[in-house]
């Protein structure tokens, strides 16, 4: 296995900021591990709804994580602002890996670097879906590792 390499934030297509909380922080004086989990979801959802294609109160297609995966390089901090990078690395016919890197406030290599797969299901029935909505797939698709920046 190879030792993980942190990314820049030229390697993402799409770039949030997430403002740090108080109760983010450990009593070590940084962001808890568990937290940065927290920034993952946050950056991809927001993302999706802006975009306009999850409804989180009533949409027919929710997504769920089925897995995920965190490294480490820096520490972060409240009160600074954390900015999420976000790619598609892959997209099946219901399934979508998302990868993401956190970023300090002005830096430009990543204090942390992971992914999440969500498998997107009928909100009914939580069945997968036989395909993603052509809306939800061209989204996606400016959010793939080889599209260009947005």
């Amino acid at each position: 296995m190879s030792k993980p390499t942190p990314t820049t934030r030229a390697d993402y297509a799409h770039l949030s900021t997430i403002t740090t909380r108080w109760m983010d922080n450990d009593i070590y004086g940084h962001v808890n591990n568990v937290t940065y989990y927290s920034y993952f979801d946050t950056a991809v959802n927001r993302y999706l709804i802006e975009a306009g294609v999850l409804d989180i109160h009533a949409g027919g297609v929710i997504g769920l994580v089925i897995e995920t995966h965190c490294n480490y390089f820096a520490a972060l901090a409240f009160p600074k602002d954390v900015q999420a990078g976000i790619r598609v690395a892959h997209v099946g016919r219901s399934s979508v890996r998302y990868e993401i890197g956190l970023f300090e406030a002005g830096q430009e290599t990543a204090a942390a670097t992971g992914h999440f797969v969500h498998v997107y299901v009928d909100r009914e029935t939580r069945r997968p879906v036989a395909q993603l909505p052509e809306d939800f797939a061209a989204a996606l698709q400016r959010l793939r590792v080889d599209a260009p920046p947005a």
